[in-house]
C-alpha cells in the first residue's frame, strides 16, 4: 500500500525514520526551507533532510491550503492515507478524508488533554508525571479527530522536553504501524474524543523563558527542563542573559530568593522563594556552555552572594 507523509519537524523526521521500513512512502511533503543565520542561508527542515538521505521523493509546500499543484499530484498518485505528524499547516479537504485511511496524525500527549503546538512543553512545565502518545485521524478542528490508539508515556523528574521528545519520536512510530495495521484489519475502531478533560498546549512564548528566583524551585526547576532544548530558560546576571539548561531540586531549603546557600559536588545552590535549585548547566550570553561549578569559579561568587 502507498502513502504519504506530511510533517517538517525534528519529531516528525524521528517518526518517519521509523515507519519507512514498513511502508511505501511514495511523496514526503514538507515546508519550504526557511531563511537563518547570519548569511540567511535557507535551511531545509528536518523532514526534507531525511527524505534526502532516504532517497524519498519531496515536495515542499509554503501553504497546502492553496497549493493547487499538491492537489492534482494527489489525485494522479492517490495513496491510501497521508501520515500527518508536527508538520505546522493546517490540513482541509480533499486530504483529510482521502483513500482508506484518510489522514493519521500522532500527537505527544493523552488526548484530549494539550491539544495544540506544545503538549509535551506544557505538561513537563506544569509538573505532569505522566503524558502519552495518541494517534488518530485528522479532522476539521485542531487535535480533536476520533482516535484509535494511545499509549501512556512516564515523565522522569529531571528529564528535558528536548529527551522526551527524542524517546516518545521513537515509540509513537511504532505505536503508529501497530495502529495502522489494526485498522487496516478491522480491529480497531475510532473512537470520539469528546470534550470533557480537553485541555490546551499553546506555542511558547519568549516571555515564558525569562526565569525568576521568587518562583517556587519546583516550577523554577519545570520551566528550565520544558524548555530546554528550545528556546532555552534564562536569567538577569549583571546585566547579560544567563541561560540555565538543567538544574537539580533542592528542598527543603531557606535562604533570600536568588542567594548561594551552598555547593553540592561543586554546583550552586540557589535559594528560591520556596526550597531551592542546584545550577548544573548554564550559558552565559555570548558564551559556550559550560558546568555550574565551573561558571561559578569564574565569577569569584561565594555562598552567601546574590546571583542578580
Amino acid at each position: 500500500m502507498n502513502f504519504w507523509f506530511f510533517g517538517s519537524g525534528g519529531f516528525a523526521a524521528r517518526c518517519l525514520e521509523q515507519i519507512v521500513e514498513y511502508v511505501s512512502i511514495s511523496l514526503v511533503v514538507t515546508n519550504e526551507p526557511s531563511k537563518a543565520g547570519r548569511g540567511l542561508k535557507a535551511r531545509p527542515t528536518p523532514v526534507d533532510v531525511l527524505a534526502d538521505r532516504l532517497g524519498l521523493k519531496v515536495y515542499r509546500t509554503h501553504n497546502l491550503l492553496k497549493d493547487t499543484s499538491l492537489v492534482d499530484l494527489l489525485k494522479q498518485d492517490s495513496p491510501e492515507g497521508i501520515f500527518v505528524i508536527d508538520f505546522g499547516h493546517m490540513v482541509n479537504e480533499p486530504y483529510l478524508s482521502w483513500g482508506k485511511v484518510g489522514c493519521l496524525n500522532v500527537h505527544p500527549s493523552l488526548l484530549p488533554r494539550y491539544r495544540g503546538a506544545a503538549p509535551v512543553q506544557r505538561a513537563i512545565m506544569n509538573g505532569e508525571k505522566k503524558t502519552g502518545i495518541t494517534v488518530f485521524r485528522l479532522n476539521k478542528e485542531m487535535d480533536a479527530g476520533p482516535i484509535l490508539l494511545q499509549e501512556e508515556v512516564e515523565i522522569p523528574e529531571n528529564a528535558t522536553a528536548g529527551e522526551m521528545l527524542e524517546s516518545m519520536a521513537v515509540k509513537s512510530g511504532k505505536i503508529l504501524l501497530n495502529a495502522l495495521q489494526l485498522f487496516l484489519e478491522g480491529k480497531l475502531l475510532p473512537r470520539e474524543q469528546g470534550e470533557v478533560g480537553a485541555t490546551y498546549a499553546p506555542k511558547i512564548d519568549k516571555a515564558e523563558s525569562k526565569l525568576s528566583w521568587d518562583l517556587p524551585s519546583e516550577r523554577f526547576h519545570n520551566i528550565v527542563r520544558a524548555l530546554n532544548p528550545n528556546p532555552g530558560a534564562y536569567l538577569m546576571y549583571r546585566g547579560k542573559r544567563l541561560k540555565v539548561w538543567k538544574t537539580l531540586l533542592v528542598v527543603p531549603a531557606e535562604g533570600k530568593p536568588g542567594q548561594i546557600i551552598g555547593l553540592d559536588k561543586g554546583f550552586p545552590v540557589v535559594a528560591c522563594s520556596d526550597g531551592a535549585v542546584a545550577l548544573l548547566e548554564v550559558q552565559m550570553e555570548g558564551k559556550k556552555r559550560q558546568t555550574g561549578a565551573a561558571w561559578l569559579l569564574g565569577t569569584g561568587l561565594k555562598e552567601g552572594d546574590m546571583i542578580i
